[in-house]
């Protein structure tokens, strides 16, 4: 079985950052110097010419949900790479001794969160908007701090196939999560993209597990929802790539929690110069995690949702000096706080979603974080 090294997690201390891969995995630690421009161009230019000018060996950090808002991208004073090996299964779960969620405030509740999603599909079919990603939060004020190290460790046991990830926000805050959708990694002139759209919960017994995996796949809702997604990133990369090759259909792709379908787009740059942090700030959000039209979907998100996202459905990742790295989809994910944990979980609303079903796909998405902690799924 997959998993992360148990030398990077074991090495893990507050203000670190960590980026998992089937592949391999980055644990960077120590801080030389903290770039925050929110202009991509800018942003890009000045962490290339902040790398080149130092000894740090790459860029890391994190890209917010709010394309106007400050990214937190840190050049550490070291990095470490190892080959992604082991498993971790048996490691101690953090809160695994509780006993159901102790001061679990869900918001919005369960009942206004289908209010929202109604709201949203009445635009969505008098043609206001094609999709609108809806999220919604789970805050646990739990006896005692979050121990990091566990949770990352369970975290990269149950989720080998996709990327576990830990970085240190402003404020004193850590984002924490298991991501199954990278957003890009840019080798050379080659560029790789991932979108994933389109997710249906999991089931604990096999013959269920596939019966809904198939479902998926002859899902036309989710096709269409897919779709979205694939278009805008073929649309973003478009103007940086000389190529791009995309699939004709999505693939299945599966989470411990959670059933997607998958596209991988392939791409040639045409310009060397062009960095993974600027391709990151130009893909995200992808549709997959705020909707189109781009604004229309934006602004119903700010309208609708009781909360600012933060990091949450931003981008996680690195940039070296020669402008190769990988950044991924800042899901599943929870922002930690001393014994304070906000879970953040989405779904995509389409013109033919059923509030419930949406409620139940959010729901399933928290069960990534609970588990890790060892806790009960939340009703």
């Amino acid at each position: 079985m997959g998993g992360v090294t148990l030398g990077l997690i074991a090495d893990y201390r507050p203000g670190s950052f960590l980026l998992t891969s089937p592949r391999r995995s980055l644990l960077a630690t120590g801080t030389q110097a903290v770039v925050s421009e929110p202009d991509p161009d800018e942003l890009a230019a000045r962490v290339t010419k902040a790398l080149v000018d130092s000894d740090a060996p790459l860029a890391v950090g994190a890209l917010p949900f709010d394309r106007a808002a400050a990214p937190h991208i840190v050049l550490p004073t070291s990095a470490r790479w190892e080959r992604t090996e082991g498993d971790l299964r048996g490691v101690q779960r953090p809160g695994g001794h509780l006993q159901g969620i102790p001061e679990a405030v869900p918001v919005p509740a369960p009942e206004e969160y289908e209010r929202m999603v109604a709201r949203a599909v009445r635009r969505l079919r008098a043609g206001e908007l094609d999709k609108v990603v809806l999220a919604r939060q789970l805050r646990l004020r739990l006896p005692e701090p979050v121990e990091v190290r566990a949770l990352l460790a369970n975290l990269a046991a149950d989720n080998a196939t996709g990327h576990t990830y830990a970085v240190d926000l402003p404020g004193g805050r850590t984002l924490v999560g298991a991501t199954p959708e990278m957003l890009l990694t840019r080798t050379g002139l080659t560029v790789d993209a991932n979108p994933l759209a389109g997710s249906i919960a999991r089931h604990p017994d096999p013959v269920q597990d596939r019966l809904a995996a198939e479902e998926l796949l002859a899902s036309a809702k989710d096709h269409d929802e897919h779709q979205v997604v694939v278009s805008d990133v073929v649309e973003a990369l478009r103007p940086f790539c000389r190529s791009l090759t995309v699939p004709e259909r999505p693939s299945l792709v599966g989470t411990s929690a959670v059933w997607h379908l998958s596209t991988r787009i392939t791409g040639e740059l045409a310009d060397p110069e062009v960095t993974s942090l600027r391709l990151a700030s130009a893909l995200h959000p992808t549709s997959a995690v705020c909707g189109t039209p781009f604004t229309a979907a934006r602004d119903t998100i700010a309208e609708l949702e009781p909360f600012d996202r933060g990091f949450y459905a931003g981008a996680i990742g690195w940039c070296d000096a020669r402008g190769d790295g990988q950044w991924v989809v800042g899901i599943r994910c929870a922002e930690i706080a001393g014994a304070e944990m906000t879970l953040y979980s989405g779904a995509g609303i389409m013109p033919a979603s059923r509030p419930d079903l949406e409620l139940a796909e959010t729901s399933a998405k928290f069960t990534t974080l609970l588990r890790a902690m060892g806790m009960l799924t939340p009703a």
